[in-house]
């Protein structure tokens, strides 16, 4: 076959949203068909602030599941991100953290979990410059989606709105990862579709974030510190120090109604004060704040069942934060994205891009990875009050309960510590909890004494100095 005749046999595909799961899946349609992504905003270029992303000012960790996906996505662009200040710490070697239920973890020697930390800025420039790079992919930019072209059977593209012009865009597929403010149940109503299930979960959780210069020499290999709100105290108060690039510390504080952290710089300090432990608050003492305080509300958990909808159209797919946006603090909303493009990846592998199934079947795919965070953020966070109009159901109370002892027995036994970090990292699901092994270390296990904390090493506290 000619050249020519192979570049006129293309699928083509449009990706909604550019995002960092919109370049993720494009990067992998890219292989299968000739990709355009529609962004309504100017994408900046370098790593600078993107606009509609309020929560990028707030700490973002992605988990070793995560990290694994991304580099499985785009090969090498762990080393890229750590080439320009990002860093991979170890968990639990280099993560100092009390849990909700009161306990620091043990820190141990060998572990087998690596994290990805950076501001999500430089996370989003890395990934959008790689991507972008590739001639298969083009970005139009203050475009904005319309709705979808065809019926409630097929999908056949998009309209957009550019420069106050309207134009059709066909496309064998359509990926909607245009995130939380995603309008697919309206483009869906409009083809005759049902609506889908949806369900809401709103800890009420308030964020306030400041980035500071690390004191001393903390600015060189200083571990993540976590104090994690326990949903049994109202308000429920936490809050992390996560080293970034450039020698500094983005410090993310949160707290649930009637406790929520201000945007007042003179706050921030004796609110970290005030959390379960003052760790936080006393290694910000010698650090210098490089930021004003910036707040966010909107941190409700939320998810669409578009997996379960009676009738789905061929062509037409929903990722990321378009399906199931999370409470920031967990920290599993980038890894569940990357994982569901993955799932997108292995089912065009398996099956044509524009056959009939295919989008049900990606929705399906991706739905995991998505069960898996939303069990682990609406575990804890359906039990604070006014939190959902549906009450905890009796599986909740019950997986909750549990948790609670696997983290009791976590926190002193390292193979207990090791199957619930396998599952807190996305690399296992939470059905791995309530296998034999674990089991029987939650109630059977033998534990060692409780830690007084915080466990910070003395080099560690004297390099804040």
């Amino acid at each position: 076959m000619s050249s020519s005749a192979r570049t006129a046999s293309r699928r083509t595909a449009v990706v909604i949203g550019g995002g960092m799961t919109g370049m993720l899946a494009a990067a992998v349609l890219a292989d299968f068909a000739d990709v355009r992504i529609i962004e309504r905003d100017v994408l900046p270029d370098g790593p600078h602030p993107r606009k509609g992303l309020p929560q990028a000012r707030h700490a973002h960790v992605l988990w070793s599941g995560g990290v694994k996906a991304l580099d499985d996505l785009l090969p090498g662009i762990v080393d890229q991100l750590v080439d320009q200040g990002a860093h991979t710490p170890r968990i639990m070697t280099d993560l100092v953290s009390k849990a909700p239920s009161g306990q620091w973890f043990r820190r141990f020697t060998h572990a087998r979990h690596t994290n990805l930390l950076c501001s999500r800025d430089l996370l989003d420039a890395v990934i959008r410059t790689r991507v972008l790079r590739d001639h298969r992919v083009s970005l139009l930019q203050q475009t904005e989606l319309l709705g979808l072209l065809g019926d409630g059977d097929r999908v056949t593209g998009v309209r957009v709105r550019a420069e106050e012009s309207e134009t059709s865009i066909p496309a064998d597929l359509v990926i909607d990862a245009s995130g939380r403010a995603s309008r697919a149940p309206v483009w869906l109503r409009e083809l005759g579709l049902p609506p889908v299930q949806e369900r809401t979960v709103d800890a009420g959780i308030g964020y306030a974030s400041r980035i500071y210069r690390a004191p001393g020499s903390a600015a060189d290999g200083f571990p993540i510190v976590n104090v994690q709100a326990d949903p049994r105290r109202i308000p429920g108060r936490g809050g992390i120090i996560a080293p970034i690039e450039g020698g500094r510390w983005l410090v993310t504080l949160s707290g649930s109604r009637g406790g929520q952290p201000s945007s007042d710089n003179d706050e921030f300090m004796p609110f970290a004060l005030s959390l379960p432990h003052p760790v936080i608050g006393e290694l910000l003492a010698n650090a210098k704040p490089e930021s004003d305080v910036v707040t966010t509300r909107s941190t409700a958990n939320k998810r669409r069942y578009y997996e379960k909808a009676a009738r789905w159209p061929d062509g037409f797919t929903v990722l990321g934060d378009a399906v199931a946006g999370y409470n920031p603090v967990y920290g599993h909303g980038l890894s569940a994205a990357a994982q569901s493009v993955i799932a997108l990846r292995r089912v065009l592998r398996q099956q044509d891009l524009g056959a009939p199934g295919t989008a049900r079947r990606v929705q399906k795919a991706a739905a995991r990875p998505v069960e898996n965070a939303w069990s682990l953020a609406v575990g804890q966070d359906v039990f604070y009050p006014d939190a959902s109009d549906q009450p905890p159901t009796r599986l909740e109370r019950n997986l909750a309960a549990f948790v609670d002892k696997a983290v009791d027995a976590g926190s002193r036994n390292p193979y207990a510590l090791r199957i619930l970090l396998d599952v807190m990292s996305m690399e296992k699901p939470p059905a791995r909890l309530l296998m034999p092994d674990m089991l029987a270390l939650v109630f059977l296990g033998r534990k060692m004494p409780p830690l007084e904390g915080p466990p910070l090493a003395q080099h560690e506290r004297d390099a804040t100095l």
